[in-house]
């Protein structure tokens, strides 16, 4: 039945229409009467209160549909091949799915794509690499459905364009080893592809870090000038644009340094998401994010950049009762990458007396109750290659004072050691400003460095700073600490291999911030990369971890538990304690209510 007010029927309503205006007169009268007196006030207040009261409603019904993240990073880049970051990681995970990744299982399996290639479904066989050695062929299908947000299919000529990009020399694209490695990709057809790896390795058909870029938008922009590329992305100048995004959500608005609000991608073809909104807050201060959490601005805290373990840990003593805490082991490497080109880090025997100084078990019981057990290297105890047959450096200062003295820093002055030509043994210690932890563990680092007579300064910058310029164009003086994350025996081919030193010439690609070269462990890596034989594969890992622990690249620190703060009433959040974010199944979080 229509009930315009115009319609014909009912007739009642019609009439009833028709006299609205007379109605309303005599209703508005009548008010003006009454409303003097008590009953009037009486009216009013019962009228305020059904509309606070429906206001109310309406609000709470608003931030079900809403779910507000805090974070303590913002991405210096939203672009899925330039700069690693584990901010942007956790945005990527809900709004571009990777052709491949480890699942919170730690199993592989595909995302984009419809099925893993290996040697005995035949989708991947082995080949001549045209160097004299094996090579692998690896066929893909993406998902028929698979779309970017503007509606536009993800084709075989996407991972093309990508592959193109990531071989550029001017792109610095963060993994330019993956690239390197593919030496061509054929297009089967719109949907199928094959990549071939001029290397034979173990988890030969893992693609983590091949995530598609769109080449109907992006294409026009490489092309003009690759090496501005960077600046010119739309992923960094028009961010909102649906066609550069294909998970569960996309990209709705941005605030940079401050929020990124993640609306329903209207083109997944994947199980719907919950949460009509997800907002993802950045409050680079974790104080400011307990703060937050209890005042009801945001509704949980992430927790591998979010509250540090004591933080939660005290939180939990507090509020616990409140919300869901989860702790969750991981590998999540705490370190502090030396500066290699430093004269005074140049040298092993003060690398060495740096380490021997600090009471690194001490620390992380005091500030984590022992919840973070301290590193030998970077191959966390979880992870089936690690071994224990490394050298360790228990604190022992006196062995850090004969170091140092035997690297010829014999003098003090003022408590600082001096070297013959009267240079201050003297190094600057930058980390993530507004983290609170980092810089508590920065300021009894640098106490224990004085015990040794070694002088420490502290500077610290903004995350979006400290990653994307400091740390990935090796613009720091002495020591950077931060935490690499990676996934189960993964090869460490960006970061300690030389040819991934970060340079202007190479467009800043690579990892390897600390300028390490050592020609047995760029062997290692590369025979690690291209075996099969899980037997080989653990000797090797073994020879790995004992250079790392001899050379010391970077100090060592411990590796973090990850705390998790949610409410109570959200429910299918399940951390995977490695590099893949926990949003690759955001659209599975649900409300329990």
């Amino acid at each position: 039945m229509n009930f315009s007010p115009f319609s014909a029927e009912p007739v009642a309503h019609r009439a009833l229409w028709l006299n609205y205006e007379a109605i309303s007169k005599l209703l508005e009268v009548w008010l003006m009467h009454h409303l003097a007196g008590p009953f009037g006030r009486a009216f009013l207040i019962a009228l305020a209160l059904t509309t606070l009261n429906a206001d109310s409603a309406s609000a709470q019904q608003s931030a079900r549909q809403d779910l507000v993240i805090g974070v303590g990073q913002y991405p210096s880049t939203l672009h899925p091949n330039l700069d690693s970051m584990l901010a942007k990681s956790y945005v990527l995970g809900a709004t571009q799915r990777p052709l491949t990744a480890f699942d919170a299982a730690w199993e592989p399996r595909c995302y984009l794509c419809v099925e893993l290639p290996t040697l005995e479904n035949g989708k991947a066989a082995i080949e001549d690499n045209g160097e004299g050695g094996e090579g692998i062929a690896l066929t893909y299908t993406i998902d028929p459905e698979a779309r970017w947000g503007d509606g536009t299919p993800i084709t075989s000529e996407d991972i093309l364009f990508t592959w193109e990009v990531g071989r550029h020399p001017s792109a610095g694209v963060s993994n330019a080893e993956l690239y390197r490695d593919l030496t061509s990709v054929d297009i089967v057809d719109d949907k199928t592809f094959v990549l071939h790896d001029r290397d034979l390795g173990f988890n030969y058909f893992m693609m983590n870090d091949l995530r598609p870029i769109p080449a109907h938008l992006e294409r026009p922009i490489f092309e003009t000038d690759p090496t501005t590329y960077r600046n010119r992305t739309l992923y960094q100048t028009d961010p909102t644009n649906r066609g550069l995004w294909f998970g569960p959500y996309r990209i709705g608005s941005v605030n940079p340094g401050a929020d990124i609000v993640l609306v329903r991608n209207e083109q997944w073809w994947g199980g719907p998401p919950e949460f009509d909104r997800v907002v993802i807050r950045t409050i680079e201060n974790t104080s400011a994010l307990e703060s937050n959490l209890l005042s009801g601005e945001i509704d949980m805290i992430e927790g591998s950049f979010g509250l540090t373990i004591d933080q939660a840990l005290a939180f939990e003593a507090r509020h616990g009762e409140d919300y869901e805490m989860v702790y969750t082991p991981g590998l999540f490497y705490e370190h502090i990458d030396l500066m290699l080109d430093n004269p005074i880090l140049a040298d092993k025997q003060v690398r060495q007396a740096l380490l021997y100084a600090l009471d690194r078990e001490t620390l992380t019981e005091q500030l984590f109750q022992g919840h973070q057990p301290v590193a030998d290297t970077s191959v966390h105890p979880l992870d089936w290659v690690h071994t224990d047959n490394v050298r360790h450096y228990d604190h022992d200062p006196d062995q850090a004072v004969e170091l140092l003295e035997a690297a010829g820093w014999t003098e003090i002055r003022d408590g600082v050691r001096h070297n013959a030509a009267g240079e201050p043994l003297r190094l600057e210690l930058m980390t993530t400003a507004g983290d609170r932890n980092r810089e508590l563990v920065q300021q009894v680092l640098q106490d224990m460095w004085k015990q040794v007579g070694v002088d420490v300064r502290i500077r610290n910058e903004p995350a979006r700073v400290f990653f994307s310029e400091t740390t990935s164009k090796r613009r720091f003086d002495a020591m950077a600490l931060f935490a690499w994350i990676s996934s189960p025996e993964n090869v460490p081919q960006t970061t300690l291999h030389s040819d991934a030193i970060p340079s202007e010439e190479n467009g800043w690609s690579g990892q390897n911030y600390t300028g390490f070269s050592n020609e047995r462990m760029d062997a290692i890596i590369d025979e690690l990369a291209k075996t099969l034989d899980r037997d080989t594969r653990e000797r090797l890992w073994h020879e790995l971890q004992a250079i790392y622990a001899e050379e010391l690249p970077v100090l060592p620190l411990f590796f973090r538990a990850q705390p998790h703060i949610w409410p109570k009433w959200l429910e299918g959040v399940e951390p995977t304690g490695q590099m893949a974010p926990v949003t690759l199944a955001v659209e599975t979080w649900q409300r329990a209510d």
